[in-house]
């Protein structure tokens, strides 16, 4: 199974505030047989920890090192919020990326969404892209 597949993203959602946006992104991860469902209540665990906001419109929402164990298989999902979602102290996301990696699998592709995501004019393609293939397309460096 893929990391990323067309059944991980979700496009032009409305979503009201940080919590409901990092529990969409985990269900999704567990809908896809990524994760045990007690892996959200370890998503939402590290986001009081520390914000998941890494500018640039982008979050990348994960578990505390003890969700590990409810980790299946490495797996993202991809939630676009076009009007953005407040994640706190004026920050707005757009794109939540949610990541569960097992065995370090996952760095790789963290290591290319890093890289993508760095430059904002990137991140405003994923969030204005039509179809789930341009977002994938987009992530794996194919323009």
């Amino acid at each position: 199974m893929s990391l990323l597949a067309k059944e991980n993203i979700l496009l032009n959602q409305q979503i009201i505030n940080k919590l409901e946006a990092i529990k969409l992104t985990g269900e999704l991860l567990v809908k896809q047989g990524y994760v045990e469902e007690s892996y959200i209540h370890e998503m939402l665990k590290r986001e009081e920890l520390a914000t998941t906001f890494m500018g640039n419109y982008l979050a990348i929402p994960h578990g505390t090192d003890e969700g590990k164990s409810s980790i299946l298989q490495s797996g993202l999902s991809i939630v676009q919020v076009p009007d953005g979602v407040d994640f706190g102290q004026g920050n707005i996301v757009k794109l939540l990326i949610g990541i569960a990696g097992k065995n370090n699998e996952h760095l790789d592709l963290l290591s290319q969404i890093a890289i993508v995501c760095s430059e904002v004019e990137n991140v405003e393609k994923l969030v204005h892209a039509q179809t789930e293939e341009e977002i994938m397309n987009l992530l794996n460096g194919v323009n």
